[in-house]
């Protein structure tokens, strides 16, 4: 059994399906904690595990992502979160506005704390933000996302289709790789 730790239910859900689908037993828990504040996912990954780590029983998995911008020096980056409850995608096209580049990546990094080891798993999509919200399907930033080659944002095509092009997905491949070798 995986306990993913997070409130986010659609992140719950995706991932879920996924790790469900290749045989591995998954459970949300829901656990508010604090985040340090850090430059990368990575970090705050690391730190959120440590922090975790004991008041967690068993195996967990944590995740972290966010949409980065270059344009707007990185932003919202590390603190998409956060970002996406106070401005929610109508403040990030706000910033867009009249901006010609509008290059974006999502990243992800999951860590899975296994038999008292921790493991980072890092997936990224490379891609463009619209000009207006596209689609009812997904959640957070995905209305206003098109990864590079399509031509409808993240909001606008099936789960499973997203799972296989998305940061998530992506990082998700990677950990189910290595749970497999387990």
């Amino acid at each position: 059994m995986i306990r993913f730790v997070t409130t986010n239910e659609g992140k719950y859900r995706e991932v879920s399906k996924e790790l469900e689908e290749a045989g591995f037993e998954c459970e949300m828990l829901a656990i508010d904690y604090p985040e340090v504040q850090c430059d990368s996912l990575e970090e705050v990954v690391r730190s959120s595990m440590a922090r975790l780590s004991g008041k967690v029983e068993g195996d967990f998995l944590i995740d972290d992502s966010g949409l980065f911008i270059p344009s707007l020096g990185g932003f919202p980056g590390v603190y998409s979160s956060y970002v996406f409850r106070t401005i929610g995608s109508d403040g990030v096209l706000k910033l867009l506005q009249g901006m010609e580049d509008r290059a974006a990546e999502f990243r992800c990094c999951f860590g899975l704390h296994l038999e008292d080891r921790n493991e980072l798993f890092i997936g990224a999509v490379q891609g463009t933000i619209t000009q207006e919200k596209r689609g009812e399907g997904g959640f957070g930033y995905d209305p206003i996302f098109i990864p590079t080659g399509g031509s409808k944002t993240f909001a606008e095509i099936p789960t499973e289709e997203k799972n296989k092009l998305s940061h998530r997905g992506k990082a998700l491949e990677k950990l189910l790789k290595f749970l497999e070798k387990q």
